[in-house]
């Protein structure tokens, strides 16, 4: 099965490099794992994800509903616009999909979704918040848990 691990956000906006930062841990832990690590979102994932059997998203998510680091594993119904999850230019990862469908492209039957509750995305900074730097390693191996990778 051709398996694509997609970690989405931005490397120098702290928490928001929580998507690369585990997808880059994932493709250490399993070298045979297609990792994309990208900043761009709305259509562009179209692009990202077409072609692949399987394709699992990373993204930071601030719902202020959890304590940063919480893992959230969602389908796209799930996904609130305000989350600005994948999002851009008023294109989120549901409308994404829902576009991809209706114009042909070929999806992935699998989908897992990932969000990863943060405490700042908004100031720049290289490194993540203590909370969830510290948490990256349990949240790496979790996600390998639950895909069976």
């Amino acid at each position: 099965m051709d398996t694509l691990v997609l970690g989405v956000g931005n490397p120098i906006l702290t928490d928001d490099a929580v998507g690369f930062r585990i997808a880059h841990l994932l493709k250490e832990a399993k070298s045979e794992l297609t990792v994309i690590e990208t900043a761009e979102a709305g259509l562009t994932l179209l692009e990202l994800v077409t072609g692949y059997d399987r394709v699992i998203i990373i993204d930071s998510i601030k719902t202020g509903r959890s304590k940063p680091a919480s893992l959230y594993e969602l389908t796209l119904e799930q996904i609130d616009p305000s989350w600005n999850f994948c999002s851009t230019h008023g294109i989120d990862i549901r409308m994404v999909f829902e576009l991809g469908h209706k114009l042909g492209y070929k999806l992935p039957a699998q989908l897992s979704i990932y969000g990863i509750e943060v405490k700042d995305d908004k100031n720049f900074g290289e490194k993540c918040t203590e909370e969830v730097e510290n948490s990256i390693p349990e949240i790496v191996d979790e996600i390998i848990t639950r895909e069976k990778l």
